[in-house]
């Protein structure tokens, strides 16, 4: 499994509280911030919950 490049290209103003709680779990704070996640169930999942909100890359090393 290859990692993730999760970064939020929109804003959570908004959105539903649990969006939001799911944004802030991810890392994201701000538009543009990125995190690299190893691919999980769990960071799929909550990848596919908010995923008007980020942009999702497979990053190679």
């Amino acid at each position: 499994m290859s990692p993730l490049k999760v970064t939020q290209t929109k804003s959570v103003i908004g959105s539903l509280e649990s969006h939001k709680q799911t944004v802030r779990s991810l890392g994201l704070k701000r538009i543009r911030d990125s995190r690299v996640h190893q691919d999980t169930p769990q960071i799929r999942g909550m990848i596919r919950k908010v995923q008007h909100l980020v942009r999702v890359e497979e990053v190679d090393e």
